[in-house]
C-alpha cells in the first residue's frame, strides 16, 4: 500500500512540475522552426516573407453590389474608420488625401530622389525647349503647374517612374476600382505580423464591422482576401476539423471501452496515461527548446494518442482474482517491447535537421515513456480492487482469426508494390499549393482581386543581405545598375527596388553635390533663357528649390512614413537586428540566365524563384521524412 501511495504521490509531483513549466511556455508559430538548421538564403527569404514581409500583412477589400457612386462613398467611409484603428498601419484606396501626401513627399524631395539633371546652360536650354513643346500637348496642364519650380521635369520623371514601377489600379469616383467599375477597391496593411493570427482576426473583424456601419441597409456586399484572410480562415477550418474529428474519435474510443468494461471509472483511467504523457511531453520540449511550436502540439497530441493502448492492454489482461501488479509482471515484456518499438521509431526524428521535427521527437518519446510509467506504477493504485478485464471481446475472435484474411495480405502488398513501381508520374505531391486548406473559389477570388489591384508579379526576387540599412540600400542601387541593361535588352520587363523610395545616403549626397550653387545656376539659367519667350524671374522658385535641396538633410526612413510609399519600402527592405535584406521584385522575367549573369559579381546577391523554392523546400521535407521513416523502421526491425 505504501508503494502505491508513493507512486501516486510521485506522479502528482511530476504533473505539478510539468504544469508549472508549461504555464510559462509560449506557443511559437515561427515557421523558421521548420527550416533546416543551415537554411539557404532562398529558404530564409521565404520564411522572412511569411513572418515579417509586408505581403503577409496586406488585406484586399472590395465593395460590390451597389452603383459606383454609392460603393465609392462606402469605400471612403470604411477607409476613414480603419485609418483611426490602431490595428492598421496604412489604408489606401486611391483617394485624393493619399495622393496628396505622396505628391508632397515627392515634390519636396524630387532632387534627392532622382538622378541629377544637366544644369549647364545647354542642358537647361534643352529642357526649356522640351517644356515649350509639352505645353501644347496633352501633358501641358501638368507642365504648366510645375514649370516655374521644376523646369527640368524632375517631378514628372518621378511620377512616371512611380507609375511604371508601382503600377496601380484604375480609379472611379475618386477611389480605386476594377477596370469594369463593378468593384470599389481598398488595400489595408495590418500591424499584426504574418504569424499573429489573433491580431489578424481582430483586424478583419474591424473591417467587417466598419463596412456594416457604412453600408447600412443597402445591398452592398463586402469581399476580403489576402494572406491574413487565408491564415485566419485556415486556422478556423483546421480547428473546426480537428475538434470535430477528435471528438468523434474520442467518442468511438470511449464507446468501445464502455462496451468492453462497462465502467465509467475504468474509462476515465484509460485516458490518465495519455493526459499525463501529453503534459510531460510539452514540458520536455520546453526544457530542451525553450518553447513549443504550435505544429508540435497538434501532431504530437495525435501521435501520443497511442498511449491509450497501454491502459487497454493492462485492463484486458487482468483476470478475476489476479492483482494488477501480477498482471503487469506477466505482460511487462510485451508492453515494454511495444514502448521500445515506438521509441525507436520516433527517436529517428531527433536526428532531423529541422528543429520542428526534433521537437516532435522529444514530445512523443517523453510522452510515451511517461504514459508507460503511469500504466506500470500509477494505474494499479487506481484500478478498482474487484476489476477484471472482459474475457470475451465484443468482436468474436473467430472473425479476426479467419485464415482467408491472412491469405489476402501478401497479394495485396505485392500489388501495391507493383503499382508504385510501374506508376506514371510522381507518387508524392511536390506542389506546396496542394497542401493549402484554402478552398479553390477563395484562391480564384484572390487572384481576381490582385488583377484588379494590378499587383506586380513577384515570382522572381533578387535579395542581398548587408549589415545596416544604408549598406543594403547601396547594394540595391548596385543591383539596379546591373539589371538596367537586361531591361533594355528585353530579358526583364522591370523591377521594384527599395532604393527607389529611399536612396542611400551616398547617393543622396552625390545628387546634392551635383546641384549647382546659386551663382552658377543663375548664370546658366540666364544664358539658357536668352531669346526664349519666358517672363523675367519666372524661374525664381526653381532657383529657391535647388538651394533648398543643396542644404536640406538627407531623407530618412521616418520621413517616408505617412505615405503609401512606405508600404512599398517596407515590403522590399526587411531587417532582423543589424542585418538588413534588400529585395528587388522583378517583373516579366524572360531570360533568367541574363538576370543571373548580371548580378553574379555582386557579393551575397541571390536570384530566387519563390514558387520553385517553396516546392523545393517541400521536397526536402519529403526526402528527410522518408529517410527518417526508413531509419526508424530499421531500428524497430533490429529491436
Amino acid at each position: 500500500m505504501i508503494g502505491r501511495r508513493g507512486a501516486v504521490l510521485a506522479w502528482l509531483c511530476v504533473l505539478l512540475v510539468a504544469a508549472a513549466i508549461v504555464a510559462r511556455l509560449g506557443v511559437d508559430t515561427d515557421m523558421s522552426a521548420f527550416l533546416p538548421r543551415d537554411p539557404s538564403p532562398a529558404q530564409r527569404v521565404l520564411v522572412d516573407q511569411l513572418r515579417d514581409g509586408v505581403v503577409s500583412r496586406l488585406v484586399l477589400v472590395a465593395v460590390v453590389g451597389v452603383p459606383p457612386p454609392k460603393a465609392a462613398a462606402i469605400n471612403r467611409g470604411l477607409a476613414a474608420r480603419l485609418r483611426a484603428d490602431h490595428d492598421f498601419v496604412t489604408v489606401e484606396n486611391g483617394d485624393e488625401s493619399g495622393f496628396a501626401r505622396d505628391r508632397e513627399f515627392l515634390w519636396s524631395n524630387r532632387y534627392l530622389l532622382t538622378d541629377p539633371g544637366d544644369y549647364s546652360a545647354s542642358g537647361l536650354r534643352t529642357a526649356l525647349r522640351r517644356d515649350l513643346a509639352a505645353l501644347g500637348s496633352s501633358a501641358g496642364f501638368l507642365v504648366k503647374q510645375t514649370l516655374a519650380a521644376d523646369p527640368t521635369g524632375a517631378m514628372l520623371r518621378l511620377l512616371a517612374r512611380q507609375m511604371s514601377e508601382g503600377g496601380g489600379p484604375a480609379r472611379n469616383e475618386g477611389v480605386w476600382a476594377s477596370a469594369d467599375g463593378t468593384r470599389s477597391l481598398l488595400l489595408a496593411r495590418l500591424h499584426a505580423a504574418g504569424s499573429d493570427l489573433d491580431g489578424a482576426e481582430r483586424a478583419l473583424s474591424a473591417i467587417r464591422t466598419g463596412f456594416a456601419a457604412e453600408a447600412g441597409g443597402t445591398a452592398a456586399a463586402l469581399i476580403v482576401s489576402g494572406p491574413p484572410v487565408f491564415a485566419v480562415e485556415a486556422r478556423a477550418r483546421i480547428k473546426s476539423d480537428a475538434t470535430r474529428l477528435s471528438a468523434l474519435a474520442s467518442l468511438l474510443v470511449a464507446g468501445a471501452l464502455l462496451t468492453a468494461y462497462r465502467s465509467p471509472r475504468v474509462l476515465a483511467l484509460a485516458f490518465v496515461p495519455v493526459v499525463s504523457g501529453a503534459l510531460v511531453g510539452v514540458a520536455a520540449v520546453g526544457v530542451v527548446f525553450r518553447n513549443v511550436h504550435g505544429i508540435t502540439l497538434g501532431f504530437g497530441a495525435t501521435l501520443i494518442g497511442e498511449a491509450v493502448d497501454y491502459a487497454v492492454y493492462l485492463f484486458s489482461q487482468t483476470v478475476p482474482g489476479d492483482s494488477p501488479e501480477a498482471t503487469l509482471k506477466r505482460i511487462s515484456p510485451t508492453l515494454g517491447l511495444g514502448v521500445l518499438t515506438s521509441i525507436c521509431g520516433f527517436s529517428a526524428m531527433l536526428l532531423s535537421r529541422f528543429d520542428g521535427f526534433a521537437q516532435l521527437g522529444v514530445f512523443t518519446i517523453a510522452g510515451l515513456v511517461t504514459a508507460a510509467s503511469v500504466t506500470r506504477w500509477v494505474l494499479p493504485a487506481l484500478i478498482p480492487a474487484s476489476f477484471a478485464g472482459v474475457r470475451e471481446p465484443p468482436i468474436p475472435g473467430a472473425i479476426l482469426r479467419l485464415p482467408r484474411l491472412r491469405a489476402v495480405i501478401p497479394p495485396l502488398a505485392l500489388l501495391a508494390a507493383i503499382s508504385l513501381a510501374l506508376g506514371q508520374g510522381t507518387f508524392w505531391a511536390g506542389d506546396l499549393s496542394s497542401l493549402s486548406p484554402v478552398p479553390p473559389d477563395m484562391q480564384r477570388l484572390d487572384q481576381s482581386l490582385r488583377q484588379d489591384m494590378r499587383a506586380p508579379d513577384a515570382a522572381y526576387l533578387v535579395v542581398v543581405k548587408r549589415h545596416g540599412s544604408d549598406a543594403a540600400l547601396e547594394a540595391a542601387e548596385l543591383l539596379t545598375a546591373r539589371l538596367d541593361p537586361v531591361i533594355r535588352q528585353g530579358g526583364l520587363a522591370g523591377l521594384d527596388s527599395p532604393a527607389t523610395y529611399l536612396p542611400s545616403l551616398a547617393t543622396q549626397r552625390a545628387r546634392q553635390a551635383a546641384l549647382p550653387d546659386a551663382a552658377k545656376l543663375a548664370e546658366s539659367l540666364d544664358a539658357a533663357l536668352d531669346g526664349m519667350p519666358f517672363q523675367p524671374n519666372l524661374f525664381a522658385p526653381f532657383q529657391a528649390a535647388i538651394a533648398d535641396a543643396r542644404a536640406k538633410p538627407p531623407i530618412t526612413r521616418a520621413r517616408v512614413d505617412g505615405t503609401s510609399l512606405s508600404l512599398r519600402l517596407d515590403s522590399l527592405l526587411l531587417h532582423q537586428g543589424e542585418d538588413w535584406t534588400a529585395t528587388l521584385s522583378l517583373r516579366g522575367v524572360t531570360s533568367r540566365s541574363a538576370v543571373a549573369l548580371a548580378i553574379a559579381d555582386v557579393p551575397g546577391a541571390d536570384l530566387i524563384n519563390l514558387k520553385a523554392e517553396s516546392d523545393g523546400l517541400l521536397r526536402v521535407y519529403l526526402r528527410e521524412g522518408v529517410s527518417l521513416a526508413v531509419l526508424g523502421a530499421v531500428a524497430i526491425c533490429v529491436l
